[in-house]
């Protein structure tokens, strides 16, 4: 078994990085050499080129029958839904303010896996975790986008279809990269190496961009109200939901890697997205907002203690 501080350095050694890249942003931006336009402007391109390129590389350079787990992905899911479903009933008798109630729920179970979530788990297992991953990342983000839409249509009575939300995923880049990736996988084809490497150079851009990007967005101007509830679906967010989560997948036998892949993803902050989606439907954007930035900063040490323990353990 590890000592007590290798198990610590190795927990700090996932997060330190996110933090020091988060806090540049924040720095870059407070000094002007990054603004709105610049995060706007950069935070698609991370969407739409840089992340998708990312994960059509990883994946399509493996073996998809040796190296895809979805009974990882199959469990993750379900565990989403079982979470969903308790927080629903759970915050019935705690928020009695029907509107916030969808946005604390949402906030507590949607993480930002593409971003956040995927940088902890490459810092703690390196590139050959995207064969794992990945796949996680497409499943689940198609579950957390149509859970949302019900989360949100049920407290705010909004009009936002499943099928219309299904229209959005069938042209979410991210989801467009990974089926792309697993056709191309599954036929055993590789990409030549001069285009592999070209591909590979642009996609190394892709996670300290969306990292300053995400350092730059925190507003803590809007940390001045609903601060209770905020916090109420942080705690969800970074303690009830890894936790189940990952003891789940513990029950069920998952160790190393796989079981890493569980914490990870699902201790990342809550999404940026969800306040995008709030706001779209005239929900309490205000809300939404301080939980993303109370989840933000509270992951790095909440991660650093989840990894901390497992590590000692020899669980990850």
């Amino acid at each position: 078994m590890d000592s007590f501080l290798e198990v610590l350095g190795f927990s700090f050694s996932i997060t330190m990085p996110i933090f020091l890249i988060l806090v540049l942003g924040i720095l870059l931006y407070q000094v002007k050499l990054i603004n709105d336009n610049f995060i706007d402007v950069a935070s698609k391109l991370v969407f739409n080129v840089t992340l998708p390129a990312l994960l059509f590389i990883s994946i399509s350079k493996t073996k998809l029958s040796s190296n895809t787990d979805f009974s990882l992905v199959i469990y993750a899911m379900l565990a989403v839904v079982a979470t969903y479903l308790l927080l629903e009933v759970i915050m019935i008798k705690l928020i009695p303010h029907k509107g916030d109630r969808g946005v604390v729920i949402q906030g507590a179970f949607r993480s930002n896996m593409g971003i956040i979530g995927l940088a902890y788990c490459v810092n703690a297992y390196g590139d050959e975790v995207f064969s794992v991953a990945s796949i996680y990342l497409g499943g689940v983000t198609m579950l957390y986008n149509i859970l949302s839409v019900i989360c949100l249509n049920r407290s705010m009575d909004a009009k936002k279809s499943i099928a219309q939300t299904l229209k959005g995923l069938a042209k979410n880049p991210l989801i467009l990269a990974i089926i792309a990736a697993l056709i191309f996988s599954s036929t055993g084809l590789t990409l030549p190496s001069t285009l592999h490497k070209a591909g590979d150079y642009f996609a190394q851009m892709t996670l300290p961009l969306a990292l300053l990007c995400a350092g730059a967005s925190l507003s803590f101007k809007a940390m001045q109200k609903d601060i209770t509830t905020a916090v109420l679906s942080s705690s969800a967010k970074l303690i009830f939901i890894p936790f189940i989560i990952t003891f789940g997948g513990y029950l069920l036998g998952y160790r190393g890697m796989e079981l890493g892949v569980l914490f990870l993803m699902s201790s990342a902050p809550s999404a940026s997205a969800s306040y995008i989606m709030v706001r779209a439907m005239g929900g309490n954007a205000t809300l939404a907002a301080n939980i993303i930035v109370i989840t933000t900063i509270a992951s790095l040490l909440s991660t650093s203690i989840g990894v901390t323990i497992l590590r000692s353990l020899n669980l990850m």
